[in-house]
């Protein structure tokens, strides 16, 4: 019977140690999931991104540089053609003769020209109300200021 107990104990032993060595290589610490390759590929992944980020900036910028001057070009061939259609606007002399009406007081000879006045001005002629030179024809201006000068 000492012969089955000694044999149980050895087994239990035997149990204990296999036991202890799971336990011991359970606790052992791991291994760094970080191999040299992986440290290698990470390096390399940052060095490109700092070296392809300023000139990707660049390129962003210049993107919106050529967008911005497609646009001026734009704005500036609206407004060239809307100089030409003034142009050949004035090249009609109807257009010209109704341009010096408006803006010249001018008139046919034959016609006679009136000015309405508003009564802005007083009596012996000196402006009131603020209404000075600008509220007057050219050639009444001009008459003024020659007779300013002759004084």
């Amino acid at each position: 019977m000492s012969a089955d107990r000694f044999s149980t104990a050895t087994r239990l032993k035997a149990l204990g140690e296999q036991a202890a060595a799971r336990v011991q290589r359970v606790r052992r610490p791991r291994r760094n999931r970080l191999t040299g390759r992986a440290a290698l590929l990470a390096l390399v992944m940052c060095s490109l991104v700092v070296a392809l980020a300023y000139p990707i900036r660049q390129y962003v910028s210049q993107r919106s540089d050529i967008a911005d001057q497609r646009r001026k070009a734009q704005e500036a061939a609206k407004a060239l053609d809307r100089l030409r259609d003034e142009k050949s606007r004035w090249r009609d002399s109807a257009y010209v003769e109704q341009q010096a009406r408006l803006h010249l007081h001018f008139v046919r000879p034959g016609e006679t020209g009136y000015i309405v006045q508003d009564g802005s001005r007083a009596d012996d002629g000196a402006p009131r109300d603020g209404a000075g030179a600008a509220g007057s024809p050219w050639y009444e201006n001009l008459w003024a200021d020659v007779d300013t000068a002759g004084r």
